[in-house]
């Protein structure tokens, strides 16, 4: 029990941690539209036309943009501090927040003490005050109420065109709401999906090719060796009869050794003398005959004087 409470307790904080950090991802924030001269758009809390900007969260999970900077300029990047303290200052996966660009910070966490100007260049900088996670360039001859806008280029792909947009939306999708995924696309065109069905054979039957490919590749190449060895081995001069083999060679001497007593060293000697040396010992016959006689000292051991050959 007490180890499964350990594992538990674990477990739920490592799920913390990673919530922690998926929260603190301040670069999946951008810039997502901004529009300078607000004559017939959004109003704010106090009931005035200012210009804002919209921040949009690009990950699935909620980010905490507190302690980041906004500014539109380059050399004083920590111009406008979003509050750390205040909770508020977070945004949901694929949501967005609005800034005021009224001039005067002290109406709220949400408005910047800057006014946005066109021909600038509006800058996110991370809590550091250095990175710059986002900028948009603010064209000099944008038309009153026409924000710049960026658009994504699929519902699900997060990745964007700018351009200038006559209809602005603050606080909403900036894409089509009505785009189809693929994957709705696909099954308008192959209800049955025998289409997606041949492609999934067609995908693993050439995987399962190339792995055959692969293997057989890998077993000829460690067979090869062994076939060398074998046709080496075939290539040797095949033994003529009458030569002389360890295995004959063991053969005379067992039978010598059988037949007679000490003369076999003495046959074994003269027999390699003339296979080696070519010698010839019996000019007459050409026959060696070696038989006991009673008497000899032919197989006297007092005559070995030494050590026999192993």
């Amino acid at each position: 029990m007490m180890k499964l409470s350990r594992i538990h307790i674990l477990s739920l904080l490592s799920l913390f941690v990673a919530v922690s950090l998926g929260a603190q991802n301040m670069t999946d924030l951008l810039i997502g539209e901004v529009l300078v001269d607000n004559t017939c758009s959004l109003t704010d809390g106090f009931g005035q036309r200012n210009g804002w900007i919209e921040l949009f969260n690009t990950s699935n999970g909620t980010v905490k943009f507190g302690g980041c900077y906004l500014s539109d300029d380059k050399d004083n990047l920590k111009k406008y501090h979003i509050p750390t303290s205040d909770r508020s200052a977070q945004v949901g996966p694929r949501q967005s927040v609005i800034f005021f660009t009224s001039g005067d910070s002290s109406q709220g966490t949400f408005y910047t003490n800057f006014k946005l100007r066109k021909g600038s260049t509006l800058y996110l900088v991370s809590n550091d005050g250095r990175t710059v996670i986002d900028q948009v360039e603010i064209p000099s001859d944008l038309p009153a109420d026409c924000s710049v806008v960026r658009v994504p280029t699929g519902v699900k792909e997060m990745d964007f065109i700018t351009k200038i947009s006559q209809k602005p939306s603050p606080g909403s999708y900036n894409g089509d709401v009505d785009a189809k995924t693929k994957s709705e696309i696909m099954k308008e065109q192959d209800p049955h999906g025998w289409v997606l069905t041949l492609i999934a054979v067609m995908v693993v039957f050439t995987a399962l090719m190339i792995l055959s490919f692969i293997f057989r590749w890998i077993g000829n190449t460690h067979q090869r060796p062994k076939k060398e060895k074998v046709k080496k081995q075939k290539a040797r001069k095949p033994v003529k009869t009458g030569d002389l083999t360890p295995e004959v060679a063991a053969a005379i001497t067992m039978a010598l050794s059988q037949e007679f007593g000490g003369e076999v060293y003495a046959a074994i000697a003269l027999a390699l003398d003339d296979y080696l040396g070519g010698g010839i010992h019996d000019a007459e016959s050409f026959v060696i005959t070696i038989n006991p006689t009673p008497g000899s000292t032919w197989a006297d051991k007092a005559q070995n004087f030494r050590q026999l050959p192993r």
